[in-house]
């Protein structure tokens, strides 16, 4: 199968940390995103919960409209229709309930 090349934007001490754990795993970055993208595709989603972590600060409200907002104005967003946009909310709040 072809070979591309993917550009990711990721903050350089995400970076640096992301490739000293990789080090110590025994595979290169690259790899790594391999394997991620292979299971993402196989299991049709992403193979981990994404959720905030009280023990972590994550990025606050104000932060996260504006570079969902930045993101919009970039066209860097998918069109979803009104009803895909309620199902995403009624899954957020039966995660939520549980």
């Amino acid at each position: 199968m072809a070979q591309v090349s993917m550009t990711v934007r990721m903050d350089s001490g995400i970076k640096a940390a992301f490739d000293s754990l990789c080090q110590q795993f025994g595979i290169s970055a690259n790899a790594a995103m391999n394997i991620f993208a292979n299971a993402v595709v196989m299991q049709r989603r992403i193979p981990f919960e994404i959720k905030a972590s009280s023990s972590q600060r994550s990025m606050g409200n104000l932060e996260a409209f504006r570079e969902i907002r930045r993101m919009a104005e970039n066209g860097e967003l998918p069109d979803l229709t009104l009803d895909e946009i309620n199902e995403e909310i009624r899954q957020v709040r039966e995660r939520k309930k549980s």
